[in-house]
């Protein structure tokens, strides 16, 4: 290997050398219930992840362009890791998580009935963290710390 260096964000990086693999020090994942159907998987998954670059900007990378000069959005800079498990998995992950104070994002099943935010808030709000019936969670931080959050999940397959 070539002359290594760390960047901004704590990744192994290789100078000059743009394909190769870069081990992240922090980890996203997301922990789906593994009861829900295809189209609530990706609608809880998309849901999930749109919180975490709002408030941890450092997980965004820069806009993307194409040969062409036409601009597209930012992506998250790592790979974003989606789990399953059962309803006691998810309960527990939350759990841990909360304790640990990574940052968190929730979906609850009562947010498939409900139509915009402010009702989406709403419907959490009106529950007690150890009551509310998630569906599913995503977490960002340190990997070991998110691993210990994961305890007991399986990659989605």
């Amino acid at each position: 290997m070539g002359d290594e260096t760390k960047n901004q964000n704590n990744e192994q990086v290789e100078s000059g050398d743009a394909d190769v693999p870069v081990r992240f020090d922090t980890k996203i994942a997301v922990l789906l219930r593994d009861d829900l159907e295809t189209w609530q998987r990706l609608n809880v998954t998309a849901f999930l992840v749109s919180g975490l670059g709002t408030v941890l900007p450092e997980v965004v990378g820069e806009p993307y362009q194409d040969a062409d000069g036409t601009p597209y959005l930012p992506m998250f800079r790592q790979p974003v890791l989606v789990f399953e498990g059962g309803k006691e998995a998810v309960t527990a992950a939350h759990e841990r998580a909360v304790r640990r104070g990574l940052p968190t994002a929730v979906f609850t099943s009562d947010l498939f009935g409900t139509g915009h935010d402010r009702a989406n808030r709403a419907a959490v709000a009106a529950v007690g963290k150890d009551q509310l019936d998630l569906v599913g969670i995503a977490v960002h931080g340190p990997r070991n710390s998110v691993d210990k959050v994961l305890k007991g999940a399986r990659m989605h397959g």
